[in-house]
């Protein structure tokens, strides 16, 4: 397995734009050629952007359709890169039909969140990276967005080198100094906690785990990090950067009682989930979690891996 492009996406390289989980409407579908282009990219449109499923009108086309524009996105010699068109829900019902060594042999940058989640966790536990970022129907598309657009493309061109330091102005959340160092992984808490359990659960032992969640109570959010206790996660994981828990209560009280007996490096209020500003997280890559400073430090490059 290799990646083509070991520093950035080459100028005009090609994003494949698939749904693998909720659908889009055909208007916001529509503008994602012309977003992509502004930015110095070309977009390759999957036919599952375009559907919903019979039945559950909550997913984007049926589990084969979005099953067959995740193989075909990867497989596809003019895609560069796949930026998934939204989240929702639906990554889950396709989980034990991936084909994972296409994956593998045609090793491509995932771009996506929330839902997504399930797809970033197979690929890192494969020891591919993934990026943790806005997508199109979402966020990107919305005028407040640009931004969250510019950084984005910005990363992509740039590759996201060993030593980029990310240090952003942080919101107010939970805070354990301290250092560690880790492959950076995880995304939405309750999509996390779904994969518990299954063949496709979290490998989180040694490593830097992210999470972020909308709409989930605060008893809630007690409840899935109650399971990521007894499943032996939390004690897995060597830190903890948490982002946003968004359109609900508060859930900083539920995170403290959690994590701060661990003793582990934690910092809260990193800018990226279902928020504005969303700073880009590279999964599956290492980096140096310093929640003092307030800083996760790359150490590896996004983009490279080594041939097979």
């Amino acid at each position: 397995m290799s990646f083509s492009h070991h520093t950035g996406l080459r100028p005009g390289a090609t994003l494949g734009v698939i749904a693998p989980a909720g659908p889009a409407d055909a208007e916001r579908v529509a503008q994602v050629p012309a977003l992509l282009q502004r930015h110095g990219f070309r977009a390759k449109i999957f036919p599952g952007c375009h559907a919903q499923h019979p039945t559950l009108s909550y997913l984007a086309g049926d589990d084969t359709q979005r099953l067959q524009d995740l193989h075909a996105a990867f497989a596809d010699p003019e895609v560069d890169a796949v930026l998934c068109l939204r989240g929702g829900y639906g990554c889950l019902r396709l989980m034990d039909r991936i084909d994972t060594g296409l994956l593998r042999r045609h090793a491509k940058l995932l771009i996506g969140y929330s839902d997504i989640t399930a797809l970033h966790l197979l690929l890192n536990g494969m020891g591919l990276p993934s990026l943790q970022a806005p997508m199109p129907a979402s966020d990107l598309l919305h005028e407040e967005a640009g931004p969250d657009a510019e950084a984005l493309f910005t990363a992509l061109r740039s590759g996201m080198a060993a030593g980029l330091r990310l240090e952003p102005s942080l919101g107010a959340g939970l805070r354990q100094g301290g250092q560690a160092v880790g492959e950076l992984t995880g995304g939405n808490l309750a999509v996390l906690c779904s994969l518990l359990g299954t063949p496709f659960a979290p490998q989180l032992q040694g490593r830097i785990l992210f999470l972020e969640d909308v709409s989930e109570a605060p008893y809630r959010v007690d409840r899935m990090l109650a399971q990521l206790r007894l499943a032996g996660q939390l004690d897995a994981a060597a830190g903890f950067l948490l982002g946003g828990f968004t359109e609900a209560d508060s859930p900083q009280a539920v995170l403290a009682d959690y994590l701060l007996p661990l003793g582990k490096p934690v910092l809260g209020g990193w800018p990226s989930g279902h928020c504005r500003p969303h700073q880009v997280l590279p999964f599956g890559r290492r980096v140096a979690l310093d929640a003092g400073q307030g800083s996760v430090t790359l150490l590896e490059d996004l983009l490279h891996l080594t041939s097979e």
